[in-house]
């Protein structure tokens, strides 16, 4: 059930959702303690107390809210000591439809762990003041490059389904190593699952699911600028397949090893070498030709 009336953004950061299944939780604030162990009970009653956290009828919820099932709760999320990233994005395209934001590597797209102010969607939520932004399609938080946001709510559908039907051409450059005896361009497939560990992908046998052409740009000495277009959309695939030609991305914390895990500290001065560099289709909207390039550029010269 929707509010009876919509909450306003607060610093670009848009109300969350929560559903309240059946469930003997004496109180509301018992059940948040529960469904969210990565929130402490003082993070939950300081949010409380602060007027951040409302029932569907635009009421706020008390600290001894009665539990009802078949609600829905209503709250604001919060990062206690967020950690500054070293740029910020650039918005290189904005019409009544769309947002182009051209992002630095470290930065995620959209809230998710100790990001929330820092990430994407939020920073341009506040810069737009449109509550209804949503990023039609994702790039991995190490990934630099291209996010396409959706304005309106109406055309999200038409948007995704571009994804969803292989209609959208994006093109990524990588920093490698150089193997002279890799036959170039050539098409790799696989097929890609959920890895051992959560934020992780692995190949199995099987039908493959992913898609890659990989092409040579320049050689650098020991390394080399390559093209990456994938025509298919799996987690880390890119990654995976440079990494299973024998060329991983310069700077890579997951494959071949994982180097530094999801919640660790980043090094900013070692960004992983992978750029969402173009993107292009037809609007389904307004049957243009849509087409944009990032201004960012990769270390050619990897140290």
């Amino acid at each position: 059930m929707a509010l009876s009336e919509p909450l306003p953004m607060r610093d670009g950061v848009s109300a969350s959702r929560v559903h309240l299944p059946a469930g003997d939780w004496p109180t509301v604030l018992d059940f948040l303690c529960e469904h969210f162990p990565d929130v402490s009970p003082a993070e939950w009653i300081t949010r409380v107390r602060q007027g951040l956290v409302y029932q569907q009828d635009s009421s706020l919820v008390k600290l001894d809210e009665p539990y009802r099932a078949y609600q829905s709760i209503f709250y604001y999320r919060h990062v206690a000591h967020e950690a500054t990233l070293p740029e910020n994005a650039d918005v290189l395209f904005e019409d009544d439809l769309l947002l182009v934001a051209d992002k630095p590597h470290f930065m995620p797209v959209t809230p998710g762990g100790r990001y929330l102010q820092s990430c994407l969607l939020v920073q341009l939520k506040r810069l737009t003041a449109c509550e209804s932004l949503t990023p039609i399609h994702r790039i991995d938080r190490e990934t630099a490059g291209l996010v396409v946001f959706c304005k309106r709510a109406q055309d999200r559908d038409a948007y995704h389904a571009l994804f969803r039907q292989h209609l959208v051409h994006k093109w990524y450059e990588a920093v490698a190593n150089f193997k002279p005896h890799l036959a170039l361009p050539l098409v790799y497939r696989s097929r890609l699952v959920e890895g051992d560990q959560f934020f992780l992908s692995k190949e199995a046998p099987g039908e493959p699911n992913s898609e890659s052409r990989i092409s040579l740009l320049k050689r650098m000495n020991d390394f080399a600028l390559y093209q990456l277009q994938p025509l298919t959309g799996h987690r880390h695939q890119l990654r995976i397949h440079m990494m299973s030609l024998g060329i991983p991305i310069v700077g890579d914390q997951f494959y071949p090893k994982v180097l530094r895990r999801p919640h660790e500290v980043d090094d900013f001065s070692c960004p992983m070498q992978l750029l969402a560099q173009r993107i292009s289709f037809t609007d389904p909207v307004t049957g243009k030709q849509r087409d944009w390039l990032s201004r960012r550029r990769l270390k050619t010269s990897p140290s």
